[in-house]
């Protein structure tokens, strides 16, 4: 039987490092528990974005989150690529290293989105022997996020859980459950929330993502532009439940605020699932809340879904 989290301890409450909080973070220690840095920001850096993450990593717990891995894509994996993350991954100590389960580009370019795949088997077989060579060049685990999805695939045959489900099983990986991706897909494609987080496997759940997203009326778009709605708390919720407790992120990457706006959101957690499963420095994130800031509200413009990546990377 596998051990909960593929063995990973539960890291507590933390947030996405971004460039506009580097003077604060430096200089506040803040009280949060970890911090998640988008990877493709910092392999090829020797600059100060690096410099900057060297330092957080000796005074926090890093983990890396991907955005290029591109698992479901037909080209071949990209092994320089895979070499930098392994690279970084040992600079840094990082905890595991994410991405998510889509396809970015084809034909050697870069779409800088999270496209989605049909969920039937030739892509299950498909995806799940990529894993495998992944993880034997990381030499660690690899952990995948559900992404959010605006188009499905007439030639699919199974939902996204039983997907994830099998993927995790056959490939012997982690999952990152992103609640706030598995309610906009929900609403995008009519199902039920409750019932993708009730069947995914709960003790290959290595983090969870919350953030916010935008409201088109006919559809919902995952910008993490603003505050973590009620809905996508409830889920959060049930998930934390199911799991026993999980590492938990909250992601803000359009519009960002000050870093305390961002701080006090995810500190909102600890009102959903009742003051558990705090981490490392839980109790001192409940002593230094960086005051009672709230969230500004929403922005009228829907940024690109990737925005967060640098631009130099782009």
């Amino acid at each position: 039987m596998n051990l909960p989290r593929l063995g990973h301890e539960n890291l507590g409450l933390g947030v996405g490092l971004r460039t506009v909080h580097y003077e604060h973070i430096l200089r506040k220690n803040p009280a949060v528990d970890w911090f998640e840095v988008i990877s493709e920001n910092y392999i090829d850096s020797q600059g100060r974005p690096r410099y900057v993450l060297e330092q957080i990593a000796e005074r926090y717990a890093v983990v890396m989150h991907g955005v290029s891995l591109s698992i479901g894509s037909t080209d071949p994996l990209d092994f320089d690529y895979l070499a930098k993350l392994k690279r970084l991954a040992k600079e840094v100590r990082a905890r595991w290293v994410s991405d998510h389960l889509c396809w970015t580009g084809v034909a050697g370019r870069n779409t800088h989105d999270l496209l989605p795949i049909p969920l039937n088997e030739p892509t299950l077989k498909h995806v799940v022997e990529r894993i495998r060579i992944v993880q034997d060049v990381l030499e660690r685990p690899l952990v995948l996020e559900n992404p959010s999805s605006y188009v499905t695939f007439a030639a699919s045959t199974m939902s996204e859980w039983e997907f994830l489900s099998r993927m995790a099983a056959e490939a012997d990986c982690g999952l990152l459950l992103d609640v706030n991706n598995v309610y906009v897909s929900s609403v995008n494609h009519d199902f039920d929330p409750h019932e993708y987080v009730e069947n995914v496997p709960h003790e290959r759940i290595v983090q969870c993502h919350l953030a916010g997203h935008t409201n088109c009326r006919t559809h919902l778009i995952d910008t993490h532009d603003g505050a973590v709605i009620d809905p996508v708390w409830e889920l959060y919720r049930r998930a934390h439940e199911l799991t026993g407790g999980i590492s938990t992120l909250l992601e803000w990457d359009a519009s960002i605020p000050p870093f305390p706006v961002v701080h006090a959101e995810v500190l909102k957690a600890k009102q959903w699932i009742g003051g558990e499963g705090l981490g490392v420095r839980g109790e001192g994130l409940g002593m230094r809340e960086e005051g009672a800031v709230t969230a500004p509200p929403a922005y009228g413009s829907v940024p690109h879904p990737l925005h967060m990546v640098a631009p130099e990377v782009q």
